[in-house]
């Protein structure tokens, strides 16, 4: 369902988030990303004050090795009435409470664990790049683009940095205000893998070239960990062991030409046309607008697609999100984010926009009643804004 500026979506107050849950963030894990989604899970309940025989939903990511109906198992909940899974990587991450949010509102299902376990550094690292791939149709797209030497992420993402800083007349020290926000904020936070080293913009300029011209303290971490989310109707969740936050709209978004992180043939390269779908609908559906939020949690697995987002936002005009952040005009990803507190494919950011509204963050923000959370970029992407209760 697509719903255009100034609509509003019948979702938004009829779910929430009851409860979260993590492992520690490592880079050796030691154990089984199965063990690690189970206790993420049962965390996340405990959370709640809720017990595994009241669950009834589970929702994961397609890039997922635990199978719900194998979490559901092995963390002794019975009976599902719902499961689902989101493709596109870390562009899932909110789209997994959308698909909580809608169980619940059309009344499949009552309490839903939302999950995302991996080792990604100590097993699978996607920045190895694509090394094989069984043969399909996306795979297809990639092959346009691998004999040229696009073979990572962060060659993927830089062609659109390329672009950005020549179009806006920028040097790659303006993605510096981004990585040097995320350490500063994870530097207090004790569960964040940087916690207690802090970055100056001279250390992000010393940092060593990846692909031209991302530097290394414009990539995020390689992390292992678990993370889940309890989302249940917003009555049910007045009740329980922590205030609920309120699903105040929700949304998923792919552009026009869209492909996975090599979107080249779009008429330009400097913004991010999924972000602007699932904006579009935040803010329609909402009836909110960016001076209303408190607090934003925006993807950064590069750091200048944390720029493109605040921009297609509407938080500032093009090109000029740099100086947006290093005034510090709006907090953002006040945990570390995935720069500097753990690469959770974004759903550890959902769990920080979670502690803001309870007020129990490590960098809390007084008063913040409205948060966005946004998705992996550059792939089909989703987005969410919590909301206090009441």
């Amino acid at each position: 369902m697509t719903h255009g500026p100034g609509s509003r979506s019948s979702l938004g107050g009829r779910a929430a988030v009851a409860g979260i849950g993590a492992t520690e963030f490592s880079k050796d894990s030691g154990r089984s990303e199965l063990k690690l989604a189970v206790e993420a899970v049962r965390a996340a309940l405990d959370d709640a004050g809720l017990s595994p025989a009241d669950v009834d939903g589970l929702v994961t990511f397609t890039m997922d090795t635990s199978p719900e109906i194998t979490v559901a198992q092995a963390a002794g909940i019975g009976e599902l009435t719902f499961f689902s899974r989101i493709h596109y990587g870390g562009g899932a991450a909110c789209a997994t409470v959308q698909q909580a949010a809608l169980a619940i509102a059309a009344g499949i299902a009552e309490v839903v664990v939302c999950y995302r376990a991996f080792n990604e550094r100590s097993g699978r690292r996607f920045g190895s790049g694509v090394q094989r791939r069984e043969p399909s149709a996306e795979g297809a797209a990639l092959g346009w683009n691998l004999p040229a030497g696009l073979l990572t992420p962060a060659s993927w993402v830089a062609m659109a940095a390329r672009r950005y800083l020549h179009t806006y007349g920028l040097d790659a020290d303006a993605f510096g205000p981004v990585a040097v926000t995320a350490r500063r904020h994870a530097a207090r936070n004790p569960a964040a893998y940087f916690h207690g080293r802090p970055i100056t913009l001279a250390d992000h300029a010393a940092s060593r070239r990846i692909v031209e011209p991302l530097r290394l303290l414009d990539c995020c971490q390689e992390t292992d960990g678990g993370q889940a989310i309890v989302v249940t109707g917003t009555e049910r969740a007045r009740d329980l062991r922590n205030p609920p936050a309120v699903v105040v709209a929700a949304a998923q978004g792919a552009g026009r030409a869209q492909e996975q992180m090599t979107s080249f043939y779009r008429d330009g390269l400097t913004g991010l046309p999924e972000t602007a779908v699932v904006a579009r609908q935040l803010w329609g559906a909402s009836g909110l607008a960016p001076a209303d939020i408190d607090v934003g949690i925006v993807y950064d697995h590069f750091t200048p697609f944390v720029l493109m987002q605040l921009e297609e936002f509407g938080f500032c005009a093009p090109g000029e999100a740099s100086g947006f952040v290093a005034a510090d005009a709006l907090p953002l990803n006040t945990h570390g984010g995935q720069l500097g507190e753990a690469y959770l494919h974004g759903m550890n950011g959902i769990a920080e926009a979670v502690r803001q509204l309870r007020g129990t963050s490590v960098n809390q923000v007084p008063g913040a009643a409205r948060i966005l959370v946004t998705a992996g970029t550059g792939v089909p992407t989703s987005g969410l804004i919590l909301g206090a209760d009441g």
